[in-house]
């Protein structure tokens, strides 16, 4: 079904089921409920989920695949976002086109950028990456910000020169990105009993989106062009032995790994028409890097679950302050409270990075293989092998064969 074996289709379903009932799995709490704060099924932190999801699952087809690890990622992210938020500005408000040309300019970037970097390997092709990345961040900074706005950031105007549409609306605000005419912005609530959902069409186009990038990573991972992929991982100096020429191969991925990068700054910008600098700084190139080895390098869904630990954290851990941990330990002890306060708050708030630092070095050193590694690991442990019973029946029992000449 849709060209995929069992393994496969079933792992596309889960991942189907998984984005069709987010609203529902993360507001696991009630709202009234003291664990509520733990929730995370409102919007903004859902689209975050799948956007860098398909950052991740681009960022996991170049290093997943052929092991060239890029330091500079972001910066595709961040053209991609430039090249939404110009588009609006001039043509439309819908979305698809923002996002359509997000993903070209990012793959023309990407291209430039690989036939350059990809003449080395190694720790040489990370640290070039690294230096075109900063490059792009400091031209976006300071030098072109005609462009894109510099420090302030490239953001919509009541007077933007729009040819099809309006540049403000009747009530003299700016118009809000839409679908032909489904805007990005609208909800929809559903209460039962103690709980609140909230159903968001800017969601459901991101994780629409997300689960076409997922399918076409799967078809990619298992068509002949990524076995040459996993041969230039391999064993790439043998693989040019042999006649064949890599380049191609890994120029190729790298590019397809840019526009994914590009997919997700152009829906960045479909959610938010607002792009700045900061999103192609070396950090944030690095974020994608711990989101693909926490989730699993290498692998399919690995990606996008590493991506949702890192934004979980980001959104909802680094929220909780010190009041809240006095609120939890107030049952305890007088002078106990206080020293579990003082242990814990260092891994919260703003310390939620030495949280993730940890939960990373715990991964690379236990868990090779991510999260889904883990999880494989404790499937194994509910999987139980049966082994046919001995019996003492002799029916059970296979006959002596007499030997040759009795």
């Amino acid at each position: 079904m849709f060209g995929l074996d069992r393994k496969d289709l079933t792992l596309f379903l889960v991942v189907v089921a998984l984005a069709l009932f987010a609203p529902f799995l993360l507001n696991p709490f009630p709202s009234d409920s003291g664990l509520a704060q733990f929730n995370a099924g409102y919007p903004d932190l859902m689209q975050r989920f799948v956007i860098f999801g398909i950052f991740a699952i681009g960022f996991n087809i170049l290093f997943g695949l052929t092991g060239y690890l890029s330091f500079g990622h972001a910066a595709f992210l961040g053209v991609g976002s430039y090249a939404g938020v110009w588009m609006m500005k001039l043509l439309t408000m819908n979305v698809i086109p923002a996002i359509i040309i997000s993903v070209i300019f990012a793959g023309l970037l990407s291209a430039l950028i690989g036939w350059i970097s990809l003449r080395r390997s190694g720790i040489y092709f990370s640290i070039l990456t690294l230096a075109f990345a900063q490059m792009c961040y400091a031209l976006a900074y300071s030098v072109l910000t005609p462009i894109t706005g510099g420090e302030t950031g490239l953001q919509l105007n009541l007077d933007d020169p729009r040819i099809i549409g309006a540049s403000q609306t009747a009530e003299g605000n700016i118009p809000v990105p839409h679908l032909f005419g489904l805007e990005m912005n609208q909800t929809w609530q559903l209460g039962m009993g103690g709980w609140e959902f909230t159903f968001s069409a800017g969601y459901y186009l991101a994780a629409v989106v997300m689960l076409v990038s997922f399918y076409l990573a799967i078809r990619l991972f298992r068509s002949p062009f990524g076995m040459m992929l996993r041969a230039v991982k391999s064993n790439q100096q043998r693989m040019n032995y042999t006649g064949l020429n890599s380049r191609p191969y890994t120029l190729a991925a790298f590019v397809i790994s840019g526009m994914y990068a590009g997919l997700a700054g152009g829906l960045m910008v479909a959610m938010d028409p607002l792009a700045g600098a900061e999103r192609m700084i070396w950090t944030a190139s690095g974020e994608v890097v711990l989101m693909t080895i926490l989730g699993g390098a290498g692998t399919l869904i690995g990606p996008v679950l590493g991506a949702g630990l890192i934004k979980y954290l980001e959104n909802i851990l680094s929220k909780i302050n010190k009041g809240v941990l006095e609120q939890w330990f107030a049952v305890m002890p007088d002078g106990i409270d206080t020293f579990l306060v003082t242990i814990v708050y260092p891994f919260i708030g703003k310390g939620w990075h030495l949280t993730l630092g940890i939960i990373f070095m715990l991964v690379v050193i236990f868990l090779p293989g991510g999260l889904v590694e883990g999880a494989q690991r404790i499937g194994k442990l509910f999987r139980r092998t049966r082994k046919p019973a001995a019996t003492d029946d002799p029916e059970h029992h296979p006959k002596p064969q007499p030997h040759v000449g009795e």
